[in-house]
């Protein structure tokens, strides 16, 4: 069997079960087994609290990596340095580092609920904090969702749903080994990764230091220790684009750091910060930032968006298709007073769309526009078909008893005209999307600013506009008011009314629903 296949056997033999022990009678009495260690996950050590003096972060840039090869690391230039756990050391310029499964002793058994999976983190994250105000401490995890883990005998809150239960019992473990020479050096705990020249990875080149650590699955990572502004120049040109103005780059700049800042917590429960991909922000090669990211980097250097002394959470997207959202429009939850409902373009068109917006003046606003800021978005208006046989395999997983799907209804919209609830009807039955998940499930949709119409035999067409969830600034709407005159703090004040623009030092930079 191999390494990967044995850390997700759900029913590991102990190692312990074939022991004998002489007595001194006649017969052989087999050892009784140690008592099992009970856990919700593997046991992983918690990041660093983030200083704001000196706020560095430890970001995921390969999660849950692969046993089915072996791990190459290349320097990208001069001798990158290993050291272990116990304190030894290993140089070379590329290291390649190999699997092994070694015993647990006692052995591990995972006992806990699980809730999801969920469509995004701030779902997740109103679940588990309605478990929070039951006197629970449950878990956010992200195996491959989003999910909430409590203990067993943890009481679920009315409105939750349904957990289901994971019992484990794991006796063996996944760690690295490095072949030398004088034998195998075997690296059980988390191993930190020098690197003056930095480590080429996935195309690109990160400063680092790094760490291979074991994450809360049984899985490792690869996680870099990276500070705030160096991973502002990673974030911002993949995240709104080098080439923007310079007060759309100060406005995502301000927004990236925030953003990062309140959600540290998103990866705790595996040792890390934050990941790399789109479940929190892009995170790639920062050489990519030229002089004018640069540049709106230093400009704020430190400084945070706030609501009552505390990071806002600063969502933002590609384009809201002229109109934006409220949070409680996009996720489970309590309304932001800073993420509001509005129309985002001049006076005339706020008179003539006024929210919210009525079901009959959805597709109106849909066919025109053009005035709306950030109308020059190649996603600004998007139209989608999806047929019946796509949208059974997309459903399948969530609603296996919906059969064919015959006809698809909107059933609720939010202030902004987006969809809360999608109703499916099929042959064998009925569902609904609602929320997030309703382009969590249905991927070809850009947004839930649509309308939707039968498009000849099983198929639909949805007619839509604006490409993200909608809330909080819109970079296509950024760049169209930078390029008019508009300052950073007016861009600010129009995305997020009511925050305050504050030096980190100022602030309460412990996230929302974060460990002591």
């Amino acid at each position: 069997m191999s390494p990967t296949a044995s850390l997700r056997h759900l029913a590991l033999t102990s190692l312990w079960a074939g022991a004998l022990q002489v007595g001194t009678g006649c017969s052989a009495q087999p050892l009784a087994p140690p008592p099992l260690q009970s856990t919700l996950r593997w046991p992983v050590p918690a990041p660093p609290r983030i200083d704001p003096a000196n706020p560095v972060l430890w970001v995921g840039l390969a999660p849950r990596l692969s046993a089915a090869m072996p791990l190459e690391l290349r320097s990208g230039g001069g001798l990158m340095t290993l050291v272990t756990a116990s304190g030894g050391r290993y140089s070379s310029p590329r290291l390649v580092l190999h699997w092994r499964t070694v015993p647990v002793q006692p052995a591990l058994e995972i006992r806990r609920q699980v809730l999801g999976p969920f469509a995004s983190f701030e779902s997740a994250e109103e679940a588990a904090g309605r478990w929070r105000a039951a006197g629970v401490a449950p878990l956010i995890a992200n195996p491959r969702e989003w999910e909430v883990w409590a203990p067993l005998d943890a009481p679920l809150p009315e409105g939750l749903g349904q957990a289901r239960r994971v019992e484990q019992t794991l006796s063996q473990r996944l760690v690295l080994e490095l072949r030398r020479d004088d034998g195998p050096v075997l690296m059980e705990g988390p191993v930190r990764l020098e690197t003056p020249g930095g480590l080429l990875w996935q195309g690109g080149l990160f400063q680092g230091p790094f760490r291979l650590q074991p994450d809360a699955y049984g899985t490792w990572a690869l996680v870099e220790e990276v500070p705030v502004e160096r991973y502002l120049q990673g974030v911002v040109p993949h995240e709104i684009g080098a080439g923007s103005p310079p007060a759309a780059l100060a406005a995502q700049a301000v927004l990236a750091r925030t953003w990062a800042l309140r959600n540290q917590i998103r990866f705790h429960v595996d040792g890390y910060h934050l990941c790399a991909d789109t479940q929190c922000q892009v995170y790639a090669d920062p050489r990519q930032a030229g002089a004018a990211v640069r540049q709106a980097i230093a400009a704020t250097r430190s400084q945070v968006l706030s609501w009552q002394g505390e990071p806002i959470h600063a969502v933002y997207h590609a384009t809201n298709g002229g109109v934006a959202a409220g949070f409680e429009e996009v996720w489970s939850g309590p309304p932001l007073p800073y993420l509001k409902p509005f129309l985002d373009g001049p006076q005339a068109l706020q008179t003539r769309f006024p929210l919210p917006l009525a079901a009959a003046q959805v597709a109106p606003l849909l066919s025109g526009g053009s005035a709306l800021y950030g109308a020059d978005h190649p996603r600004f208006r998007w139209s989608r078909t999806i047929t019946a046989v796509q949208l059974g395999q997309a459903l399948r997983a969530t609603a296996p008893q919906l059969g064919t799907p015959q006809t698809v209804s909107v059933l609720e919209r939010g202030v902004s005209g987006r969809v809360l609830a999608l109703g499916i009807q099929g042959s064998g039955g009925s569902t609904v999307l609602r929320l997030d998940a309703i382009r969590r499930t249905l991927r070809q949709l850009p947004s839930t600013l649509f309308v939707v119409a039968p498009s000849g035999a099983g198929s639909w067409r949805f007619d839509g506009g604006g490409f993200g969830h909608g809330a909080g600034l819109s970079q296509a709407g950024a760049i169209d008011l930078a390029r008019r005159g508009w300052t950073l703090q007016r861009i600010l004040s129009r995305y997020y009314p009511g925050t305050t623009l504050q030096p980190l030092s100022a602030l309460d930079t412990k996230a929302p629903g974060s460990a002591p």
